[in-house]
């Protein structure tokens, strides 16, 4: 809100907002990044962006460190739990690993995106853009400093190689990403590390396949574009950005509702755990598969590539897939009470909050002050994980009693 940051006065709940929707790495945006933010403005969103991405608890570690400070038992806790780690070995190693591992993304992101950007806007303005974009896009955050997002550049050969590169990198998770680096491959991977892999393929696949199938002859996204090679490469940008990215290249509000449908579906996924992104998780997808398909072929137990998941991690699934459709049909509802936009445009802001995507049909801006409150409350949960929240809200009491099997009918 200082006058420094604008351009124009702006309100306590936009400004409220837009820090949300930074510090959770979502996107959504109820001002204009270009025309109301000054270079100061823009610097604290992706600052905001940046710790939001990196992790609070990460960045405290880092701050520690660096004052010479010891990280005591409860901050080795916490920063297990942040971290999905089972084990308090090797957590500052770990913290110093994702350090590497953003600093080397962003820094070749931004070199590679100046190759577009300082040709069109000079040194300074183009490496500030090109800056701003790799760490928007590493973190999954969707913000960018053009109005109408990266429309104008829905061709552009570095734009759609390095921006789908810097938020896939960070989507699949820092721990992935390491593994990647100093194991061998895939034999030498874990059980986590070959899901996300084989999850985040599949995904893609699917993203961008059905983008193009949809949207081929759609005159206001692909079917604008004369040759196959363009409509392909709008729908491959489009088809991933649904991994909590957030950019777009073609107007969101003029998809299929088929599409957005999609769309809806892959956002409410998001990318991976221990990464910049938020939704459900696909691992978490991928452990639903699988104890669906144990159950369909009498199987007692989950397994996958000659690893067994636990009970405990398959209750965490249910858990979490019934507290996140909890979550976001009450969002639903409550908007649907309060605003004047359609199902389906409610229902799509609120599949993008929760999986911190930042895509809009554009209901965003004309949300009243209540709705945008409800949003900023989703973007939250949808970036701390409702499991997360409900695990430190419960209170664990050791059961003394065991009870005898009761037949239920189910189904």
């Amino acid at each position: 809100m200082l006058p420094i940051a604008t351009t124009r006065p702006i309100t306590l709940l936009d400004a409220l907002f837009t820090s949300t929707s930074a510090v959770t790495v979502t996107g959504l945006g109820v001002i204009d990044s270009e025309l109301t933010l000054t270079f100061w403005g823009q610097l604290i969103v992706m600052m905001l962006i940046q710790l939001g991405g990196l992790g609070l608890m990460t960045f405290a570690v880092l701050v520690f460190s660096a004052l010479g400070m010891s990280i005591g038992v409860a901050q080795s806790h916490y920063l297990r739990e942040d971290l999905k780690q089972t084990s308090y070995e090797s957590l500052s190693r770990l913290t110093y690993t994702i350090l590497r591992i953003v600093l080397l993304a962003e820094v070749a992101g931004a070199m590679l995106l100046c190759l577009t950007f300082v040709p069109k806007y000079g040194f300074e303005m183009g490496l500030w853009h090109a800056i701003f974009h790799s760490v928007s896009a590493f973190n999954n955050a969707g913000f960018s400093t053009f109005s109408p997002g990266l429309v104008n550049y829905a061709t552009d050969p570095i734009i759609n190689v390095v921006l789908p590169a810097l938020w896939i990198t960070g989507g699949i998770g820092y721990l992935v990403t390491s593994e990647i680096a100093r194991r061998k491959f895939w034999q030498g991977y874990t059980l986590h590390t070959r899901l996300m892999l084989v999850g985040t393929a599949v995904l893609i696949v699917l993203g961008v396949g059905l983008t193009a199938v949809l949207e081929w002859n759609n005159p206001e996204t692909l079917g604008q574009f004369d040759s196959w090679l363009a409509r392909m490469t709008v729908a491959w940008f489009q088809g991933v950005v649904p991994r909590t990215a957030g950019f777009n290249t073609v107007p969101i509000g003029e998809l299929h509702e088929s599409t957005s449908l999609l769309y809806m579906a892959l956002m409410i996924i998001g990318a991976g755990p221990t990464s910049t992104a938020g939704g459900l998780k696909v691992t978490t997808i991928m452990v639903l598969f699988l104890a669906t398909l144990a159950f369909f072929r009498r199987r007692t137990h989950v397994w996958a590539f000659g690893r067994s998941v636990g009970l405990e991690e398959v209750l965490k699934v249910m858990a979490l897939i019934a507290l996140s459709a909890v979550l976001m049909f009450s969002a639903i509802f409550v908007l649907m009470m309060t605003e004047t936009a359609d199902f389906l445009d409610i229902s799509f802001e609120v599949a993008s909050a929760f999986g911190t995507t930042g895509l809009s049909r554009g209901v965003t801006p004309e949300l009243s002050e209540f709705g945008r409150i409800v949003i900023m409350v989703v973007m939250f949960l949808g970036r701390v994980g409702p499991l997360t929240l409900g695990v430190f809200l419960a209170t664990s009491v050791p059961s003394r009693v065991r009870y005898p099997q009761g037949q239920l009918h189910l189904g």
